[in-house]
């Protein structure tokens, strides 16, 4: 009875948890990028807000200066997508992404390239610099300043990162701790709109241990509410199958041939990695939302929709380097990039 009580509370709590940028902070940023000089694209972010970003939890956008709209013109709505991130992301999470890593936009299969070094303070994207600080930040919506629109055609010169070996992956997640010991995770995946893998771990469905290395694929709450009304299955079955025993981070996802395997923690269920452009899918589900949280040991992944069951293929089980999960006492390689 207290079960199915508690259950029944999380289900009417989802539906409120679930957000989106409100209008104000629409035309707060709106205010702030006119007052700072960037009144082309002040008019452009409320001319386009409702179909670009406003039903995001979180954004980023790269606001192009006037002398750009000047030297270019009106941009199609296509290159305002592609100064547009489905997730807030901080100079100092742009920072940290090594050269070479690609960040999706909202142009769909197109995405933006890291090409300053480690070695520089500041950050260049497509051969852009960013202006050093946001112009607009309220940690839903952030905005930076480029002084000309970035080139969808953008081709970076130089080898792309590799994956590193994920090897040493064991599903030894047993120890109950739920959200009390990822309290910040949780918050992060309710405030984005991905409050039903939040409540999973809230509920302890699912323990791990101190210093388990992880990855969660979360789907949005609209489509695994029509899976809420199975709680107990959803435990043992659908929650498990989207955690990874190890912590794949977005480079290593973009990286991986296409076709590439990895081990869910639900056993026997296996995840097949292809590619749509620069769209990553697993077993057919676009990832959404990459590295929507990254620390030492954990990453999580906002996915597009549920993950569905897939047939393992024989050949998977010999693959080391695809079949992520397996047991093997070989270590993580050391030069593995990261997003």
């Amino acid at each position: 009875m207290a079960y199915s009580l508690l259950t029944s509370l999380t289900i009417l709590c989802l539906v409120s948890l679930s957000s989106s940028l409100p209008s104000q902070t629409i035309l707060d940023a709106a205010k702030i990028l006119s007052d700072s000089g960037y009144l082309s694209m002040s008019l452009t972010l409320e001319h386009v807000s409702q179909t670009l970003i406003s039903e995001l939890p979180s954004a980023t956008v790269f606001a192009a200066s006037d002398a750009a709209f000047i030297g270019s013109g009106q941009p199609p709505l296509s290159l305002i997508q592609f100064h547009s991130l489905p997730l807030a992301l901080s100079f100092e999470r742009l920072r940290s992404l090594p050269s070479g890593a690609k960040i999706p936009t909202m142009f769909v299969n197109h995405s933006l390239i890291v090409t300053s070094p480690a070695s520089d303070s500041q950050i260049s994207l497509n051969d852009v610099y960013i202006t050093l600080s946001p112009l607009f930040d309220n940690g839903s919506l952030i905005i930076f300043g480029v002084d000309k629109f970035f080139d969808p055609n953008f081709q970076a010169l130089g080898p792309t990162p590799s994956p590193g070996r994920h090897t040493g992956c064991t599903v030894d997640a047993i120890a109950p701790s739920g959200c009390d010991s990822f309290a910040e995770d949780c918050g992060v995946l309710r405030s984005r709109g991905y409050s039903v893998m939040a409540s999973f771990l809230d509920l302890q469905l699912l323990g791990f241990r101190d210093g388990t290395k992880m990855t969660v694929l979360a789907p949005i709450d609209e489509v695994m509410m029509d899976h809420v009304v199975n709680f107990s299955n959803i435990s043992s079955s659908i929650f498990l199958r989207h955690v990874l025993p190890c912590k794949v981070s977005w480079s290593d996802l973009v990286n991986f041939e296409d076709g590439s395997m990895l081990r869910a923690s639900l056993e026997g269920f296996i995840i097949n990695i292809t590619r749509s452009g620069d769209t990553v899918k697993l077993n057919g589900v676009a990832v959404a939302f990459p590295d929507m949280y990254y620390s030492d040991s954990l990453v999580i992944h906002g996915l597009g929709g549920v993950l569905t069951l897939l047939e393992e293929p024989e050949q998977a089980a010999d693959s080391p380097f695809e079949t992520v999960g397996s047991n093997t006492s070989d270590q993580t390689a050391s030069g593995n990039s990261e997003f």
